[in-house]
């Protein structure tokens, strides 16, 4: 199953409990279909960067949040209509982050361990 990130801005209430829902019924409608909820994170309430309109309203702030997941593409097209029906969302996007896990992880080569210069070394250059 391919490897998704959703990015989301919800509009913003004063009760917690909206945007938990949405981000709950959005996680039980991946794992429902078959599909596995890697990551959900909440970037707070931000001021739009311009006046949005959704669902015939106006909007100025919203919540920011994104969820990495693993679905088919099936599951992915109903749940961007379940979201794009939901009054709560002000905008989204989905990105398709690779085919498998490992397509998304670096390999350990592409790592550089750097060592800081101990106090008996008269090199004071890194070291690779």
């Amino acid at each position: 199953m391919p490897l998704y990130q959703m990015f989301c801005i919800a509009s913003h209430f004063r009760e917690y409990k909206h945007i938990k829902d949405l981000v709950t019924m959005s996680a039980t409608h991946v794992m429902n279909e078959g599909g596995v909820v890697r990551n959900i994170q909440y970037s707070g309430t931000q001021t739009l960067p311009q006046r949005m309109r959704r669902h015939k309203q106006y909007y100025t702030i919203g919540d920011y949040w994104t969820m990495d997941f693993d679905t088919s593409p099936r599951t992915l097209r109903t749940l961007a209509g379940v979201i794009r029906r939901d009054p709560r969302v002000i905008r989204w996007t989905m990105l398709k982050l690779g085919e498998k896990a490992e397509d998304v992880v670096a390999s350990p080569e592409q790592t550089v361990d750097r060592h800081l210069p101990t106090s008996s070394s008269k090199n004071t250059h890194w070291s690779s």
